[in-house]
């Protein structure tokens, strides 16, 4: 994800994102929004990356906000798409008899009714839009801390691009993801995991010209073998230890470098539309 820092900036990301959506209104910002009826379709996810190791964890459609702007009353409707690293999760299970994984992703799209632009002289659009990016990072919040993903916090406030070269508010997070349970040790024996690994996470909000979009995904800051490493006495090694548990695919998984797992999730995100 080609992100650039705002530094001090307090709302620079959001500026811009509101201003690419007033300027995508002048030629139908959300036009198909105020005649669509029924459920909001799926978001979609074009990279092939998902079909790679990714599973579908779960599918909701919900209301996320009803509010009043003059006399109008816009509500956001959301269809949301959660997905976990399968190899994560499952390595996880077999090594530690652990449950969850730091490496998911989500893609959200967000159907606003009526129309941004049939708001009464574009009343209350940049309070829908800033309205819409609340509710993004409330929801992620919730969705990380579902996935076992706690301690989160905001580093950073950015722009990126995405495809169809619309310009979204993207953030940078961090958190803990916990380890829990116990291994089995060469000797025999087994000892108690009970260690954190940092995760970094990503968020990205915008508006594609129909709907209002949002992707996000965490994964490791550091390799888990080396946290569950940390664990063990002496000088046992952690990617060994999970081998021997729980197989070389496994370890492999546990073993994945951050690095790949950011390139991972920057591509998803900016490939959903």
């Amino acid at each position: 994800m080609n992100d650039s820092s705002t530094g001090d900036a307090t709302g620079t990301g959001r500026r811009r994102l509101l201003a690419a959506g007033a300027s995508a209104a002048a030629v139908g910002l959300a036009g198909c929004l105020g005649a669509r009826d029924g459920p909001v379709p799926e978001p979609t996810v074009t990279s092939d990356r998902i079909d790679d190791g990714w599973r579908l964890l779960d599918e909701s459609e919900s209301t996320v906000f009803e509010r009043a702007y003059g006399p109008v009353t816009v509500r956001a409707l959301e269809h949301t798409l959660i997905y976990e690293d399968a190899s994560v999760a499952e390595a996880l299970a077999e090594a530690l008899d652990a449950s969850g994984s730091p490496v998911v992703f989500f893609a959200t799209r967000l159907d606003l009714r009526p129309a941004i632009d049939g708001l009464p002289g574009g009343v209350g659009r940049d309070r829908v839009m800033s309205a819409v990016e609340t509710a993004a990072v409330d929801a992620f919040r919730a969705r990380l801390r579902n996935a076992g993903i706690e301690d989160l916090r905001e580093v950073d406030e950015g722009v990126t691009t995405v495809t169809g070269g619309h310009t979204a508010t993207a953030w940078r997070f961090e958190g803990e993801f916990a380890l829990d349970g116990e291994v089995a040790l060469p000797d025999g024996s087994t000892t108690a995991v009970d260690e954190a690994t940092g995760v970094r996470a990503r968020l990205a909000v915008w508006h594609d010209g129909t709907d209002a979009l949002v992707a996000g995904g965490a994964f490791p800051s550091e390799a888990i073998t080396a946290v569950i490493g940390d664990a063990l006495p002496g000088s046992i090694d952690g990617e060994t230890v999970v081998e021997s548990t729980a197989g070389a695919a496994a370890a492999d998984a546990l073993a994945t470098d951050p690095a790949a797992f950011d390139e991972e999730v920057s591509a998803l995100i900016v490939s959903v539309t």
